[in-house]
């Protein structure tokens, strides 16, 4: 665990699930036989395919095996009081991480090198902690369709023609949902929004070689000026056209939405209140701005 974090004990889900997420989510549940589908039909294929996958491609980290990634999980599942998953470490060039679950069954993690090669250690453990908060907030019954129609459709070329292209959309928009309120559990982790945001920043424009160079503040400020697309409805139908394929908000919007939360009353007020596990003992937690 980092020094300046402090474990949150009792931490509930709806606890920093973001409003979107709450209203995509009842969405998705008045499509009929959706949860049917994914448990009986996907869900055990799925686990399979993605399982053998992982065992066979992929490194799963240990007390011996990457010990240090294993420390980061560890202590963002004590931050978020939640059981640790397994997790991968993968071999590819393109920035990821993703999270399988279903429930009663083992979920795991995964995490490219290339993502790894990018951040820092707080900045790691900011992105498990994000998908920490897929399992956290049970998201995974839709996020197994989800993954299913983006990591699977290389390997099985017909499966998007499996989905209705409604319910593609309808997914597409809960999944973009649901990232806010996992972003805000990376938060929570890691305690400290400037630690997410530049995650963000170099998700954005980084690499190796340029993450050293870019200017965390001039990002937020960026990221600010974002919302001024939307004062005009040509603006906002633009930003909407951009986003409707994506299955991540724009990164800008992502920084924007934690620097917001970051500033809120609910913030401060959760972390402030929650009784944390401190030297066996539990007290309210201390050092935070009294709202």
């Amino acid at each position: 665990m980092l020094p300046s974090q402090q474990p949150l004990v009792g931490l509930k889900a709806d606890q920093f699930r973001h409003p979107l997420d709450l209203e995509a989510t009842k969405a998705l549940k008045q499509i009929p036989g959706v949860d049917m589908l994914v448990r009986n039909l996907l869900g055990p294929m799925a686990e399979q395919f993605f399982y053998i996958e992982n065992i066979a491609s992929s490194v799963l980290v240990g007390e011996q095996q990457l010990p240090q990634f294993h420390q980061l999980l560890l202590a963002a599942c004590k931050n978020l009081d939640l059981e640790p998953p397994q997790l991968y470490v993968r071999q590819h060039p393109v920035p990821n991480a993703y999270t399988f679950a279903m429930r009663g069954k083992q979920p795991f993690i995964v995490l490219h090198t290339s993502l790894i090669e990018l951040l820092t250690p707080e900045e790691i453990q900011a992105v498990i902690a994000h998908e920490l908060g897929h399992l956290k907030c049970d998201h995974g019954v839709y996020l197994t369709l989800v993954n299913l129609m983006v990591l699977a459709a290389g390997q099985l070329p017909n499966f998007g023609g499996f989905i209705a292209q409604a319910l593609q959309s309808q997914l597409l928009e809960w999944v973009r949902c649901a990232e806010f309120t996992c972003d805000r559990a990376a938060l929570l982790a890691t305690q400290d929004p400037k630690v997410v945001m530049s995650l963000l920043m170099k998700l954005s424009g980084g690499s190796p070689t340029l993450a050293s160079q870019l200017n965390l503040d001039a990002f937020i400020a960026q990221a600010r000026a974002y919302d001024e697309i939307s004062n005009t409805q040509l603006g906002e139908l633009l930003k909407s056209a951009q986003a409707s394929q994506l299955t991540h908000p724009v990164p800008v919007l992502r920084a924007r939405e934690i620097d917001r939360w970051a500033s809120s009353q609910e913030y401060h007020s959760l972390l402030q209140h929650r009784k944390i596990e401190y030297n066996g003992e539990a007290k309210p937690a201390g050092g935070w701005r009294n709202w």
